[in-house]
């Protein structure tokens, strides 16, 4: 029988006091003309499906019509406000396409369409409920990965933009077995790299359906990158094999070909380096992510039984005795991080020593 990794279902956690004052002198909160519960009040909707017509598990809303016009006109206020400074003198030439619901999942977001009428040019914004541990998701994303990521937050409501890719679910099914064999390595090299980033910082439920590949053409060859896209489950789940995507079955393509592809040193190899990348970043946003992470000390974004098992796990699995003396999920990233950073430190002087 297969493992139980998740929980039935993530509460969604409140913006703490601290969190807020950190993100208003980030940038991060900035008033907006809609809120979630606004785009709630749709009067009917019809099923969205893709190329193949199976169900996308989104579904096409609409509004009544005296509300739709002020609704439509609110969105692109917010897209000015997310993409540049607010400025209203492209509003005219926006158009919404299409507000879509998606009915699974925690976060229930919605994702809209807008389309500049001048070019036919379009792009997507995502509307979701403001929660804690997403947003935390987002801003270690934004200092500790090789991304960044634009998003906003008033109040209950929070707003993403659209990162652009190959579903993981559909590259595996429809792209995978065609690649040649040198793509093959390169995307096991990526996933060991992936999967190492998502164990370092506490990012769980790297299922194929929440991360995206993104190719990416160079002048003789196309390179492939993994990048996550859903940050509803950081710091949350007690089992560490949540916060590893070679442990959901849902990856096992991946990991076959990671087997099939890499030697046991060089997987070593793939990980040590995205340690020491990681280890950078950390010492490169210092101040930034000190304050965050000191938010997330003092937050609750998790149980007390997760908790407890998370601290073990990583205790027995580094044999470092601070996780034990964790209290919170912020203390056991804070450990598990200053874990990372300190080995980093400890190679480099040994290196400096022995030269």
């Amino acid at each position: 029988m297969e493992e139980k990794l998740m929980s039935n279902k993530k509460p969604t956690y409140p913006i703490s006091d601290r969190l807020e004052a950190y993100l208003k002198d980030c940038n991060r909160k900035i008033k907006i003309p809609v809120f979630y519960d606004d785009l709630l009040r749709f009067s009917g909707s019809i099923v969205v499906y893709d190329a193949h017509d199976e169900d996308t598990l989104w579904v096409r809303v609409y509004y009544e019509e005296h509300e739709r016009t002020e609704m439509e006109l609110s969105l692109k206020k917010v897209y000015t406000i997310l993409h540049s400074d607010g400025n209203e003198d492209a509003i005219e030439f926006l158009n919404i396409d299409a507000i879509d619901y998606c009915t699974f999942g925690n976060s229930k977001p919605f994702r809209i369409k807008i389309r500049n009428i001048l070019n036919d040019n379009y792009t997507y914004i995502y509307v979701k409920k403001a929660d804690a541990s997403r947003i935390y998701g987002l801003e270690l994303e934004h200092m500790f990965s090789p991304n960044r990521i634009n998003f906003l937050v008033y109040k209950n409501t929070l707003i993403e933009e659209h990162i652009a890719g190959i579903p993981g679910d559909v590259f595996i099914k429809d792209f995978l077995p065609d690649l040649s064999e040198r793509a093959k390595s390169q995307i096991a090299k990526e996933f060991v790299k992936f999967n190492e980033r998502c164990q370092m910082r506490l990012l769980g439920d790297m299922r194929s359906y929440n991360y995206v590949i993104i190719p990416t053409h160079d002048f003789d060859h196309v390179e492939y990158k993994i990048r996550a896209i859903d940050f509803d489950q950081q710091c949350y789940e007690g089992k560490l094999k949540v916060y590893q995507p070679q442990f959901f079955k849902e990856n096992l393509a991946m990991v076959e070909l990671v087997m099939q592809k890499l030697q046991s040193s060089s997987i070593e190899q793939y990980k040590k380096e995205e340690r020491s990348i990681l280890a950078k970043r950390l010492l490169n946003s210092k101040s930034r992510s000190n304050i965050l992470i000191d938010c997330m000390c003092k937050d609750e974004i998790s149980t007390q039984e997760n908790i407890r098992e998370l601290r073990e796990f990583l205790y027995n699995f580094t044999l470092d005795l601070k996780f034990r003396r964790c209290d919170t999920m912020g203390d056991i990233l804070k450990v598990a991080l200053d874990f990372v950073r300190r080995n980093y430190e400890n190679v480099n002087m040994k290196r400096l020593l022995e030269g």
